[in-house]
């Protein structure tokens, strides 16, 4: 598994964290993520894997949001997903980015990944990010597909 580099390919047009056709998944610690990178391959995942670090997705995909300290009004559902991901990296949790190949399917992935304690997974399609793993029954009330420009239905 290869370091994370953010690129412009991995953010919309207003420099958002999208990573269009890639999962995005978090788990507890390095060995968590690891694990899933090994589960993902023995699952013959066809596409490719990045980790990144608590202090990367600090540093770089929560900077996508903008300058500012204080978190922004809501850019749409990819403001609202760097936030979860902050808040998770923010305790600790290391993130791997997950490429999407034409055979790979959300739900193989969710197989793969969940046993290794996925603690979140969003997958970035086009126009939608849909959230693969249950949120924690106090975070229930958002949906599971959210639109990139709606909040929660």
């Amino acid at each position: 598994m290869k370091p994370l580099i953010l690129d412009s390919s991995m953010t919309n047009m207003s420099g958002v964290f999208y990573p269009t056709g890639h999962v995005f998944a978090l788990f507890p610690d390095e060995d968590c993520a690891r694990q899933a990178a090994a589960a993902l391959h023995s699952a013959s995942h066809q596409g490719e894997l990045a980790h990144a670090s608590p202090e990367f997705i600090l540093q770089e995909i929560v900077r996508t949001l903008g300058g500012n300290d204080i978190p922004l009004p809501s850019v749409g559902a990819e403001g609202d997903m760097v936030r979860r991901i902050a808040d998770l990296a923010g305790t600790g949790h290391h993130g791997v980015l997950i490429c999407m190949a034409d055979k790979d399917t959300p739900e193989r992935v969710v197989e793969a990944i969940a046993p290794e304690g996925a603690a979140a997974a969003f997958y970035y399609r086009t126009f939608i990010i849909e959230d693969l793993v249950p949120q924690a029954p106090e975070q229930e009330s958002q949906s599971v597909v959210v639109g990139t420009h709606a909040g929660p239905i």
